[in-house]
């Protein structure tokens, strides 16, 4: 008697199990996390309409036509039902085109490269707004948060304030990881050399995990920091307690930040060296070595044979000013003749 409300409770141990897991990713608190959520409901709510009637008509006919019942329908020369292929074929046909309209607009609206247009889904975002920019950079196995606007920087710990839109600028310093704050937006790749972007903004006040959904090597379990949400009064107030830090963060301070470590603890830096991002995006922190974008634009020059080498010279150095506001810093580009022919040094 009591065998089978035993089975029966045995049945419903996984969705206690399941009770205590995180929902975060369908419970964000960020716009574009709401709205990529609400996107995995509608695709699943679309993809359902077709899986549910399958299974119970496999159920169904299994039970139906099942060999104790003699009195189920029995036609050898039935091969053919336009109505049943029409059914078949019509249906899936139409939620692929659907799934493929919503694919279509979610993937332009949702583009991490798109400025935000909205604060959330009853507030539009005003016209002369100016987002929040952090420099984001993944290192062996911590993330490094830089302010560029307020001069300082932060290991292991990133606070942004409420509603106001965020743009992130993300890099790598060797290998390639993954930036994701479930609560906030979906994950971006950070790679060496390259510089991806995240337009996002959170909605409400609290507290949350960010971490490397990419996996990267030994620490990679504890690439994992503090993502805070607070009011801009708190966050003026969270400004000033970093830059009251005494630590610089320049390119010395960079190298050896960037030597791997694991669970490391957070670091606040009160003054950050201007264009350091620039360099660690173009591979150029040591001094004296070359950046890669101007190396590619000294490359690219090269290849328009119709400028002579001092015209050369006064264009790439020219870009390096405009790349690089502390262009004093980079090798000047210099030209010179060497047996009758033009060349250009650095």
């Amino acid at each position: 008697m009591f065998k089978p409300l035993k089975r029966s409770l045995l049945l419903l141990v996984p969705l206690f199990l399941l009770a205590g897991c995180n929902t975060i990713v369908m419970n964000p608190k960020g716009d574009i996390a709401s709205q990529q959520a609400d996107l995995i409901v509608l695709s699943t709510v679309l993809m359902l309409i077709i899986i549910v009637p399958v299974i119970f008509l496999t159920c169904f006919f299994a039970w139906k036509y099942r060999k104790a019942n003699t009195q189920a329908e029995y036609d050898p020369e039935w091969d053919h039902s336009t109505k049943l292929e029409l059914v078949i074929w019509g249906a899936p046909l139409l939620i692929i085109i659907i799934l493929g309209l919503v694919t279509w607009v979610s993937t332009h609206k949702l583009d991490p490269y798109r400025p935000l247009d909205r604060i959330d889904a009853s507030t539009p975002l005003p016209a002369d707004h100016k987002p929040l920019v952090v420099q984001v950079t993944s290192l062996d196995w911590k993330w490094l948060f830089i302010y560029p606007e307020q001069g300082i920087a932060t290991v292991n710990e990133l606070v942004t304030p409420v509603n106001v839109p965020v743009r992130f600028k993300i890099t790598s310093s060797t290998v390639m990881n993954s930036f994701y704050i479930p609560a906030l937006a979906g994950q971006i790749y950070s790679m060496a050399g390259m510089e991806t972007t995240l337009n996002a903004v959170i909605n409400e006040q609290g507290e949350w995990e960010g971490f490397s959904a990419n996996y990267s090597g030994a620490g990679f379990s504890h690439m994992r920091f503090k993502y805070r949400g607070v009011s801009e009064g708190e966050f003026d107030q969270w400004v000033a307690k970093v830059k009251s830090a005494d630590q610089t963060l320049d390119r010395a301070a960079y190298l050896d930040l960037e030597k791997p470590t694991t669970k490391h603890p957070v670091e606040y830096y009160g003054n950050v060296e201007q264009n350091l991002f620039h360099a660690i995006v173009n591979r150029c922190v040591v001094e004296g070595t070359v950046c890669m974008d101007t190396q590619m634009m000294a490359d690219a020059m090269r290849n328009r044979t119709n400028l002579s080498a001092d015209e050369l010279a006064i264009l790439i150095n020219e870009a390096m000013c405009t790349i690089a506001p502390n262009a004093d810093a980079l090798p000047l580009i210099t030209s010179s003749k060497k047996n009758g022919y033009d060349s250009v040094s650095n």
